[in-house]
């Protein structure tokens, strides 16, 4: 620690800003390869529309089909 006493008061400001945006950025890339490798929040809502749309399809064929309906 003794170099950094020597150092500009703006040079050691740069060192430490340099330090932590190092380090967040760092947390943040090892956060998004930890959570980014399975998506099951996209499955899961691709799923509900693809039900959704079959609720809705068929609803519209059993509506279509049933006699007296206008």
């Amino acid at each position: 620690m003794a170099g950094f006493r020597a150092l500009a008061p703006k040079t050691k400001n740069l060192v430490v800003a340099g330090g932590l945006t190092g380090f967040v950025f760092g947390v943040y890339y090892y956060t998004m390869r930890a959570v980014g490798g399975t998506d099951e929040l996209q499955v899961a809502i691709d799923k509900f529309e693809d039900l959704k749309k079959k609720d809705t399809a068929a609803s519209a064929a059993t509506n279509s089909s049933t006699p007296g309906s206008s």
